[in-house]
């Protein structure tokens, strides 16, 4: 059973999965068959250009960041390997296929009795994060239960995050009733969310670096466009620094530029594709608040890739590619080398991002830090992932000692909760559930005000300021 439903899955796809579930909540919602129709069409096909575009440009921006890292010379044991090896370990372990069920069943469930108001079934795929931390501690402790536990707790965690900012994600991002799940690219919000109080004292919001202000400043030279074009020249410098004399250089430094610039023109206009598909079901959800005043806000969960070319995603993203490279050199007792994750860094801000309103000098600060000590997290777990990866067949890299994530295991926070249950402690695994409880009641309780005070804390950034709350379902 459970390797059927793995192989249904992996056999479709999000392309498929995700329109099928819009229609099902379209035909719930009771909008029109036809309408509910094109919702799922528009759906699959956003999300089929989404990848079409990342999957032409992540060969061409992959080779420069690769020579970008060797030049380097760093040498440190744990290499990078991806987020997509470390998925596909997960879905060969025997902790994640078992929760590939569970999940199913525990995200459906806690949707229903309206425990939480985010949707996650819409976005399984993205499940193998939680599946990677039960993995290691079912390979270290050899206790299923334990690892059972884990997933569940962690899925929950990265449920209540996920509603937290799904607001202002949906806002930001202009997807209607949507907001992005992954445990792993969710986290940096946590730090995003206390540090900006600060950030504001030292008069960070006031730095206008965002796309528009950038845009405003720098007129056809700011255009989304023109910056794809100058950060692709930017990186393909960095990756040919040695062999600027070579005309083969120059034409992969052009190519990188013209690609950047494609992604930051095509992407919105495939988004706005993508966005169509909420529009029906948005309005029949608020016909349903009109007519019901107990009517419910929720989200519906989206791949991350939805937010991957929004300028200031993008931008900030590749800006932190070179960064995070000189960090890894020079963090002291810090063993992972940032590869192939690199890519996956306008993932990893997306909740950076739409918390500061698109303010890229703060999403840089806040990545550097986060992001840093992620390293650490990848660095003290690189031996138990790289074990569960060579009994699943990964072959380490050439010079690699060990394998590891930084999209996914540079979590310092979820990090933390599989050190406690890693201990079998029932003192440290106590506090993670009760904190987690402690933390979901006092946000169901001061839900408006918090939200409320994200939406100001956000329109500081570009001195704008939040209207009424307008609810959306």
């Amino acid at each position: 059973m459970l390797e059927t439903l793995k192989s249904v899955f992996d056999t479709f796809g999000s392309a498929v999965f995700v329109p099928v579930m819009i229609f099902v909540v379209a035909k719930v919602l009771k909008v029109k068959t036809q309408k509910a129709f094109l919702s799922g069409l528009y759906a699959g096909v956003g999300l089929m250009g989404f990848t079409l575009i990342l999957n032409s440009y992540t060969p061409i921006i992959s080779k420069v960041v690769q020579q970008m890292v060797d030049q380097t010379g760093i040498n440190l044991p744990a290499f990078d390997v991806g987020w997509q090896a470390t998925a596909l370990v997960a879905y060969s372990t025997e902790a994640g296929m078992i929760y590939l069920v569970i999940a199913l069943v525990l995200q459906t469930v806690l949707f229903l009795v309206k425990w939480t108001n985010v949707f996650q079934p819409s976005d399984l795929w993205n499940n193998y994060s939680y599946m990677v931390w039960g993995s290691m501690v079912y390979l270290a402790t050899r206790n299923m239960i334990l690892a059972v536990v884990l997933m569940c707790l962690l899925n929950m965690y990265s449920l209540l995050l996920s509603e937290m900012l799904a607001r202002r994600w949906s806002s930001y991002y202009h997807y209607p009733n949507c907001t992005i799940i992954a445990m792993h690219n969710i986290e940096p919000g946590i730090f995003a969310l206390l540090m900006d109080p600060i950030w504001n004292m030292i008069g960070l919001h006031k730095v206008r670096l965002n796309p528009q202000g950038l845009q405003k400043k720098l007129g056809f030279l700011g255009e989304p466009i023109s910056l794809g074009l100058f950060l692709g020249l930017f990186l393909g410098i960095l990756g040919n620094i040695s062999n600027l004399a070579e005309l083969s250089s120059w034409g992969q430094i052009t190519e990188v530029a013209i690609a950047t610039s494609a992604v930051m023109a095509i992407f919105p206009k495939v988004a706005g594709i993508f966005s169509q598909a909420f529009n029906p079901i948005s309005q029949a959800a608020s016909k349903n608040v009109r007519g019901n005043n107990e009517g419910r806000e929720w989200y519906l969960g989206v791949n991350d890739a939805t937010g991957y070319g929004e300028p200031a995603t993008l931008i900030s993203g590749i800006l932190l590619i070179p960064i995070m490279v000189f960090i890894a050199m020079i963090l002291p007792g810090n063993q992972t080398l940032p590869v192939v994750d690199l890519l996956a860094i306008p993932y990893m801000v997306q909740a950076l991002v739409c918390l500061s309103n698109g303010n890229i000098a703060k999403t840089l600060i806040n990545g550097v830090i986060w992001f840093s000590l992620g390293l650490y997290m990848c660095s003290y777990t690189a031996p138990m992932f790289t074990e569960i990866a060579q009994t699943v067949g990964v072959t380490l890299p050439a010079g690699a000692l060990m394998v590891t994530s930084f999209n996914i295991l540079g979590k310092p926070i979820f990090g933390l909760i599989f050190l406690a249950f890693l201990s079998q402690n029932p003192l440290w695994i106590g506090l993670t559930i009760v904190a987690y409880f402690v933390i979901y009641f006092l946000f169901r309780k001061n839900k408006e005000a918090f939200y409320g005070y994200v939406e100001r804390a956000a329109a500081k950034n570009n001195g704008e300021i939040p209207e009424a709350k307008t609810k959306v379902a």
